[in-house]
């Protein structure tokens, strides 16, 4: 179980929330852990503990913290679905992308962590695939990414390993938009990618309707041989 602790923002003049969970030992690595557009509720929370249990330090930011702090919504609930839409429409990348360079500089000055990986979800998958091209990380993993196709022009800068998780019947990543993906990076030697044919967005949802358990459990294994890899001391 972890606890809510506050991170100076990359200026210092404000903080954010983040969801800290500590591993037993002696952390191996830092894993930041991107939320989809509906907060940290009870499913980021367990990926995070989860990871924690695997001997990671594991941090969840909440990403809506300008103008909705703290809101967690269920995706299950069409009301609360509607609402986290209205939150994304509000979301600001850039701003994201200095919250995320102000974490990996606490985890690694601050908490001591030598290596920091992070994984997204749905609107993190994107920010997975951003930050991969504009931070220092150490490694990234985006499951399925919205609105990537649509900044393959930043593909030139990734510079450490970035896995894609890609849900073949995603119904917000078009056919379309999935084949410009593949044709950016296929044969990319820091960039794998894997396809779920049949599957949908959320497919790797921690609980609720979305979720497909042998997909979710494949994708995770990946994600945890790759961070094993790229995360190592």
């Amino acid at each position: 179980m972890g606890e809510t602790v506050q991170i100076p923002t990359f200026e210092g003049a404000e903080s954010f929330p983040v969801y800290h969970a500590i591993p037993a030992g002696e952390a191996k690595a830092a894993i930041i852990v991107i939320p989809e557009i509906f907060g940290v509720n009870a499913g980021i929370r367990e990926k995070c503990d989860t990871w924690a249990a695997a001997g990671y330090l594991a941090v969840a930011p909440d990403i809506f913290w300008r103008f909705a702090p703290g809101e967690e919504l269920d995706p299950d609930v069409p009301e609360q679905f509607q609402r986290a839409l209205e939150n994304m429409g509000r979301f600001k990348g850039d701003d994201c992308i200095r919250d995320i360079e102000a974490l990996i500089h606490h985890l690694k000055r601050e908490a001591g962590c030598a290596k920091v990986g992070l994984v997204g979800f749905c609107l993190g998958g994107f920010i997975a695939y951003t930050a991969a091209a504009r931070t220092d990380l150490d490694a990234s993993v985006g499951y399925y990414g919205v609105s990537i196709d649509q900044h393959l022009d930043e593909a030139h800068a990734i510079a450490k390993p970035l896995m894609l998780h890609i849900a073949g019947a995603d119904h917000f990543v078009t056919p379309e938009a999935q084949a410009a993906i593949h044709k950016a990076f296929d044969g990319h030697p820091r960039v794998t990618l894997y396809d779920y044919p049949g599957l949908d967005h959320g497919f790797a949802a921690q609980t609720g309707n979305r979720r497909d358990e042998e997909g979710a459990r494949l994708a995770d294994s990946r994600t945890e041989a790759f961070f094993a890899e790229h995360l190592a001391a």
